[in-house]
């Protein structure tokens, strides 16, 4: 950004998200300056500072959307927002497909032409100029494990958590010896022996991240929103777009109003319409972004010590 006139004989720009300045046409300064702490110049750049911020989050959110829900975003989208530094660091090296279901590569730049520059599994340059493209949940990804070595080559980081996010696979059946679930990221395992979903067809909760005690429900609450979460009543909860259906994931946080200790409760999934989806028509998506949940207010626990822990 360019230095802005300040009065005082001093000059302002922005840098790393706040106030810089400078003598005019001089040395840049350690810290603000006392006289132009309260100057209107300053003000406005603080607000734009605070805005632009808050671009850049809603801009990662929206990236974040589209990967969760699989959902198909014009060619001609990325390629106008591209131009916008907040946009263009959401959207760099995400994980992309574009006609071709197979063909996976990661996005890194667009043309003046309106192509993606988009880096293939095989470490070739390609372009490509599809109407739309998929930002896909990693659980969609084929050889995810071949996908992840590679980008750890190609040295890619991203500002949307996509390839390395954790992921939980709906397993063929549920009972009460395997468990109910996998996982090929962070959160892998806990202290639940046995997991409670049953075997029968019916079987429509998941009790293997239940029973992690918190010392307030307020402090688990807290946990759920700070991770993103939405809480609704006596629960946390996730919608996903997932095969072209919503579905809501939950997890039982206590009752709104309790000022005692509470723990975390079964995870469920419901439709559109509020009914409770059966385990075994549970979605890849919805079962692992669920799945994901529950383990991330479990892993917020109170942790018992000593010997009679």
């Amino acid at each position: 950004m360019a230095w802005l006139a300040a009065g005082e004989g001093y000059e302002i720009t922005l840098e790393d998200g706040r106030v810089a300045a400078r003598r005019a046409g001089g040395r840049q300064l350690k810290t603000l300056p006392k006289a132009l702490r309260d100057s209107p110049e300053v003000d406005r750049l603080r607000r734009l500072a605070e805005w632009l911020d808050r671009h850049a989050a809603a801009c990662v959110a929206q990236v974040d959307a589209w990967m969760v829900s699989s959902l198909p975003v014009p060619t001609e989208l990325i390629t106008r927002v591209w131009p916008d530094e907040a946009w263009r660091a959401a959207l760099r090296d995400m994980a992309v497909v574009g006609d071709d279901p197979d063909e996976v590569g990661f996005l890194r730049d667009v043309t003046s032409d309106g192509e993606l520059k988009v880096v293939d599994l095989d470490g070739e340059t390609v372009r490509l100029a599809p109407r739309t493209v998929t930002i896909p949940h990693p659980v969609l990804l084929p050889d995810l494990d071949d996908v992840r070595d590679f980008a750890a080559d190609l040295g890619i980081t991203q500002k949307v958590e996509q390839i390395h996010r954790a992921t939980w696979v709906r397993p063929d059946r549920t009972d009460r010896s395997g468990g109910a679930g996998g996982t090929d990221g962070p959160g892998a395992g806990h202290p639940t022996a046995t997991a409670t979903a049953t075997a029968t067809a019916t079987a429509t909760e998941v009790r293997d991240y239940a029973g992690g005690k918190f010392a307030s429900r307020f402090g688990l609450a807290a946990r759920a929103t700070g991770l993103g979460y939405r809480v609704s009543g006596g629960y946390a909860t996730c919608k996903v777009r997932d095969g072209g259906r919503s579905t809501e994931a939950s997890v039982w946080i206590g009752e709104p109003y309790w000022d005692g200790e509470s723990e975390t409760g079964g995870l469920s999934w419901h439709d559109g319409d509020g009914r409770a989806v059966r385990l075994h028509e549970v979605g890849p998506v919805a079962w692992s972004e669920g799945m994901r949940m529950a383990a991330a207010l479990y892993a917020g626990r109170t942790i018992e010590e000593g010997g009679d822990a």
